[in-house]
């Protein structure tokens, strides 16, 4: 599981270091995809082969099905993590998330995001009501 909140600064090759709690569940190697919100979402093999399984199941008749599959396989990459805990962001995941230097990897639960620290601290700012956000959430059985 992926918790947490990790500042930091990709290079200029576009390498970013690995919060090293989240090296050892991911055993070396995630798919980086582009996410919502403006973010990357990072899996690590297992999970991206499980969600891979439900989306095939998605109608390819359903116009919006068809959508977001693309969307999230086309920006899709293997990425490995070197020996110094470092992963290369492809340059078009880099253009999607706004990426220019700091960078903020938060865990949500079974992804890592990767977010540029703007945007990330812009959405923290926004008038996201979390109150109501909870309450919502009791629809959803939680």
């Amino acid at each position: 599981m992926f918790i947490g909140e990790y500042y930091h600064a990709i290079d200029t090759k576009n390498r970013m270091i690995v919060p090293s709690k989240f090296r050892d569940d991911l055993n070396g190697k995630f798919v980086l995809t582009k996410g919502l919100d403006g973010c990357l979402y990072g899996y690590p093999i297992e999970e991206w082969k499980t969600l891979s399984d439900k989306l095939k199941t998605l109608p390819l008749t359903n116009k919006n099905a068809r959508a977001f599959v693309r969307f999230f396989f086309s920006g899709a990459h293997e990425i490995e993590i070197d020996k110094q805990g470092r992963a290369l962001i492809p340059q078009n995941l880099i253009e999607y998330a706004h990426i220019e230097k700091d960078i903020v990897s938060i865990g949500v639960l079974t992804r890592i995001e990767i977010w540029s620290k703007e945007d990330w601290n812009n959405y923290n700012d926004s008038n996201v009501d979390f109150d109501e956000i909870a309450e919502k959430m009791q629809e959803l059985g939680i």
